[in-house]
């Protein structure tokens, strides 16, 4: 029985080192994903599409804005002249505007919503496809993302940041 256990306790201690040291080859790396996405110089140019086309919707709704105000001006000025008919008919027209104003600002923002999506999916998808690339052929074994503020620790001494690396893959400075 005593051999037994002398024979397992030399199998455990023998198996030991070479879990350490299996322990000690894995590679773990971090980047901050917000940051390489940034750096990408498709990121400015999205950035400026989306920015225009957010100034074209906000110049078309301060212009219905004005247009509305104008209308509502004209009609408090009138109001006491008009019959009740024409009144009723100028004050649906006003109700009419502001759900147009209304609509107008729901799908303009829809719109912008999906011109963001359409603009930043392949430049975010560039970067996802360089970060798993150099996780392979560099052997790490995790790559956090910082960005995403998912890991509560991590200990740069031991962490490789993979920024260069990726930034180098996708041929930037």
């Amino acid at each position: 029985m005593k051999r037994i256990i002398g024979i397992a306790a030399l199998s455990i201690l023998a198996l030991m080192p070479g879990q350490l040291a299996m322990a000690q080859t894995l590679k773990f790396g971090h980047i901050n994903r917000n940051e390489l996405i940034q750096a990408m110089p498709e990121f400015d140019s999205a950035k400026v599409k989306l920015e225009k086309l957010n100034t074209e919707l906000s110049n078309a709704l301060e212009l219905l804005q004005v247009e509305y105000n104008n209308k509502a001006e004209s009609y408090l000025k009138d109001s006491k002249n008009l019959t009740d008919i024409v009144r009723q008919t100028k004050e649906q027209e006003l109700q009419d505007y502001q759900k147009r104003m209304s609509d107008f600002q729901t799908n303009a923002q829809t719109q912008l919503q999906d011109k963001q999506v359409e603009l930043f999916k392949p430049i975010t998808d560039k970067a996802d496809k360089a970060i798993k690339d150099v996780g392979k052929e560099n052997g790490f074994l995790y790559i956090f993302d910082l960005s995403q503020n998912q890991i509560a620790y991590f200990d740069d001494t031991k962490s490789t940041n993979v920024m260069p690396l990726v930034k180098t893959k996708l041929g930037l400075k």
